[in-house]
């Protein structure tokens, strides 16, 4: 599992984590049953709080991506069907806000903009 801690960005460290190992989950980058890291053992890799990768996995724990066996560690849930889809939709409606606004500032219609995906979808 690659994590990587941006200090210069705006985004909380848990977040950081939190962020990446749910992308890695969603692309089955890290499969389904897969251990990860013990808490210790990210927080010391990531020269980090342990509190702070605590509260990642529990986020990602709450949010049904991870689940915990006492005495073992976190594993990545198996995948929820349902929960991928809105993830993937939420992400769609953020890259057509996106998409929007750029288009404003092209004077480019809403009917434009349609056109444009009728052409990409026929491709």
């Amino acid at each position: 599992m690659n994590l990587f801690i941006d200090n210069k960005s705006g985004k909380p460290i848990y977040e950081q984590i939190y962020s990446q190992i749910k992308a890695q989950i969603i692309s089955g980058e890290l499969c389904e049953d897969e251990a990860l890291p013990s808490i210790r053992n990210l927080a010391k890799d990531l020269r980090i709080s342990v509190i702070t990768t605590k509260r990642a996995y529990e986020e990602l724990e709450r949010e049904g991506f991870l689940y915990t066996v006492a005495g073992k560690g976190c594993f990545v849930a198996p995948k929820n069907v349902e929960l991928l889809r809105e993830e993937n939709l939420k992400r769609i409606e953020e890259h057509l806000e996106a998409i929007r606004q750029l288009a404003a500032t092209c004077n480019l219609t809403k009917r434009d903009l349609a056109e444009m995906l009728d052409c990409i979808w026929e491709e």
